[in-house]
């Protein structure tokens, strides 16, 4: 369970200082290779007919067949981090409609896991009512809006969260890629792995003690 907390009124926006998780660095270097689901850091999306997207893998950003509106001509299959059954970070396949920006890219990780990913024992830091407000990349570092919700994310949940956000906008964007966070467009302190809380932008090498 995710305690929250209310956001302070004065100054950057802090998420809650985390207990050090001793497997962090065996996360992201487990999640990171993974065979078939490496970060890259130049190969770019395919896409795929809507046909061939598994049942209950649709991102939410996607839109539904209905009488009103017609399903996407195409999609564009992504990579996101859940945190596996023991406690590191784990790619997982999502896929999103082209050309994959990258609010719809992390909207897909708020999401959360599918029923599969559940069966495989994944789950997220990341509670259900935080909202991606916007996402911007700009020379080489990329600026993630939130909602207040991802303010109330406390302790290990904290930290976690974080890593899963900046794991997949690296893999998008690159390994080398700054995010740096905000709270309804004020910024945001958030912790990496020492236990510190840093302004940012936060980088994934920060992520392994």
């Amino acid at each position: 369970m995710v305690t929250r907390r209310p956001g302070s009124g004065r100054g950057p926006r802090r998420l809650g200082r985390p207990r050090r998780l001793g497997r962090l660095g065996l996360v992201i270097v487990g999640a990171v290779a993974l065979a078939g689901c490496a970060i890259p850091t130049g190969s770019n999306p395919s896409t795929i007919a809507p046909k061939s997207v598994p049942f209950g893998l649709l991102s939410p950003n996607s839109p539904t067949t209905s009488t009103t509106q017609p399903p996407p001509s195409s999609l564009v299959m992504v990579k996101i981090f859940l945190v596996s059954r023991a406690g590191s970070l784990v790619a997982v396949d999502r896929y999103v409609q082209a050309p994959a920006p990258l609010k719809s890219i992390i909207a897909s990780l708020v999401v959360g896991p599918s029923p599969p990913d559940v069966a495989n024992g994944n789950s997220t830091a990341i509670p259900s009512n935080v909202t991606v407000l916007s996402a911007a990349n700009q020379d080489g570092v990329v600026t993630v809006n939130f909602n207040d919700a991802f303010a109330e994310i406390t302790g290990s949940n904290a930290e976690v969260a974080v890593s899963q956000v900046v794991a997949t906008v690296a893999t998008q964007v690159g390994l080398g890629t700054g995010v740096s966070f905000e709270i309804n467009g004020q910024p945001s302190s958030v912790p990496i792995a020492s236990g510190a809380q840093v302004p940012g932008p936060v980088y994934l090498l920060q992520f392994i003690p």
